[in-house]
């Protein structure tokens, strides 16, 4: 490697989440990649959620995140989501919603919170284009800090109704308002009117929770070749409840237009919210100042059939797919995205593993864990 790379190049996951600029998720993510000894990230481009949860238990050891699209799972619902959750928390792995945002502010947060979807809900992770400019970044982050908020309150609601003894008939239609405290409000309601009195109570209890969002969500974690990864996995705990963004900034189809200016203004803006951005879709590191320490997830990675290691990959809708080696050693990525090549692979779960082992090589010849 030149010694004009870039530190990140060099630097190893589990330094990078030490560094103090790193975001929580950004942080947490690091860490998992480098216990897990993955940098795998698997698109589970299918259209059911028997599919989705089915995939997601096959290959979720050997990935560190499991791509969606939402929007092609015809059934998606609260089952979909819950069930995505439960199965990430037990392999761990985040969540990447690949839903491309692209259109004004207003917009991308009803997308984002609400709809049938509601991704910020499920998804650790998603993705924009900057096209509609700077402002989409700040709407989805103040989406994203809005359902924080809601997650760090519960609200309890209790209903009771209890016979009362015997009102004027002035009072009959008047409702009596009980003492009020911090957390409980009581309204009752007494009427006569030819039935039984009652009294019906309404009692709501606000409480919140505060969720980890210092800058390192978990103290480091020594851990050397051979030590127990189920125990460190514990003791990494669960992810934060924190949102982050990845920015489009280069494609993997033939003939993109997100080049040039356009790749440029992505690092830029990316730099002006490095507290929500943690990185790009890119198909080479844009890591380039001094605090710069971006996560670059690549798709179009694949893996010739063995044997056939020769052998140039692509589809006739102008997809070009790269190697693991070409993308994290030589243009210094750091997780690759892999679709098709495990999705249709004969055994999905040693077809993971080989992906997984291919990349994790690649790292650690390109911070100098391997000789090349």
């Amino acid at each position: 490697m030149s010694s004009a790379r870039h530190p990140s190049w060099r630097r190893s996951y589990r330094e990078r989440a030490a560094l103090p600029t790193v975001s929580p998720l950004a942080a947490y993510l690091l860490r998992l990649i480098s216990i897990k000894k993955t940098n795998l990230c698997f698109s589970a481009d299918v259209t059911t959620t028997a599919e989705l949860l089915a995939l997601a238990e096959e290959v979720g050891d050997s990935i560190c995140i499991l791509k969606t699209h939402a929007d092609i799972v015809t059934d998606f619902n609260d089952r979909t989501m819950k069930g995505l959750q439960d199965i990430a928390r037990k392999k761990r792995f985040l969540v990447f919603e690949d839903r491309k945002f692209a259109d004004i502010g207003s917009t991308v947060q009803k997308q984002y919170a609400g709809g049938p979807q509601r991704i910020v809900r499920w998804a650790e992770i998603t993705n924009a284009h900057i096209l509609p400019g700077p402002g989409i970044v700040t709407a989805l982050k103040e989406a994203a800090a809005g359902a924080i908020a809601a997650y760090n309150t519960a609200v309890h609601t209790e209903i009771s109704a209890s016979p009362t003894p015997s009102v004027d008939s002035d009072e009959a239609d008047s409702p009596v308002l009980s003492d009020t405290s911090a957390d409980m409000d009581r309204l009752s309601v007494a009427r006569v009117a030819d039935r039984k009195q009652s009294v019906v109570s309404i009692s709501t209890t606000i409480s919140t929770r505060t969720e980890n969002i210092s800058p390192h969500p978990t103290p480091d974690i020594e851990h050397e070749d051979g030590a127990d990864t189920a125990a460190l996995l514990d003791r990494l705990g669960d992810a934060p409840f924190q949102r982050s963004l990845l920015l489009l900034a280069e494609m993997s189809s033939e003939g993109h237009l997100l080049t040039g200016a356009y790749t440029a203004q992505c690092v830029a803006i990316a730099r002006q919210h490095r507290d929500f951005v943690i990185g790009f879709i890119a198909q080479r590191s844009l890591n380039a100042d001094d605090a710069d320490n971006f996560i670059t997830m690549t798709p179009g990675v694949q893996l010739p059939p063995p044997g056939k290691e020769a052998k140039k990959m692509g589809d006739a809708l102008g997809q070009q797919y790269n190697t693991p080696r070409k993308i994290v050693l030589e243009q210094g990525c750091d997780v690759i995205i892999v679709g098709r090549g495990i999705l249709y692979a004969a055994d999905r779960k040693a077809e993971a593993e080989r992906y997984r082992r291919e990349a994790w090589q690649a790292y650690e010849e390109r911070v100098g864990l391997l000789r090349s």
